[in-house]
C-alpha cells in the first residue's frame, strides 16, 4: 500500500484551517452580538430606573402636599378663611375601630348576601342570591 499523495494532506489541512477560522469567527461574532444586547438592555434598564426615580420623587411631593393639606392647623385656618363654621368633633362623636375598616365595611355590606331573605321571592324558581365582592388592597 502506498501512502496518500502529499498535496491531498495539504488540501485537508487547508480545509480544516478554513473551517476552524469560520467557526472561531462565528463565535466571535456571536460574542459581539451578545455584548451589544447586554449594552442595549443596560441602557433600557438605566432609562427605566430614571423614570422610576422621577415618579417616586413626584409621588413624594404629592404625599407632602396631602400631608400639608390634612394638617389640622391648616384645616382650621381654611375653615376660618372660608367662614364654614365647622368645629372639631367631640370625643363622644369619635368611634375607634380596632380592626381593618375595609374588612368591617365589607362584612356589613355583605352580611345578608347569603341569607334566605335575600333570595328571590318568585315561587317555582330556585332562590337567586346576590353576591357583592369587596376590594381589599
Amino acid at each position: 500500500m502506498k501512502p496518500p499523495p502529499a498535496h491531498g494532506l495539504v488540501n485537508q489541512l487547508i480545509a480544516l484551517t478554513l473551517l476552524l477560522l469560520a467557526f472561531s469567527g462565528s463565535l466571535g461574532l456571536g460574542a459581539v452580538w451578545v455584548r451589544q444586547e447586554i449594552s442595549q438592555t443596560a441602557n433600557r434598564s438605566r432609562l427605566l430606573e430614571g423614570r422610576v426615580a422621577n415618579i417616586e420623587h413626584r409621588l413624594d411631593e404629592v404625599n407632602a402636599d396631602v400631608a400639608a393639606a390634612v394638617n389640622p392647623d391648616v384645616l382650621l385656618q381654611q375653615n376660618q378663611a372660608m367662614r364654614l363654621g365647622l368645629v372639631s368633633p367631640r370625643e363622644t362623636q369619635v368611634r375607634r375601630v380596632e380592626q381593618s375598616p375595609e374588612l368591617l365595611l365589607a362584612q356589613r355590606h355583605n352580611r345578608e348576601a347569603f341569607s334566605l331573605n335575600a333570595a328571590s321571592p318568585v315561587r317555582d324558581q330556585p332562590p337567586v342570591f346576590r353576591l357583592v365582592t369587596a376590594s381589599l388592597r
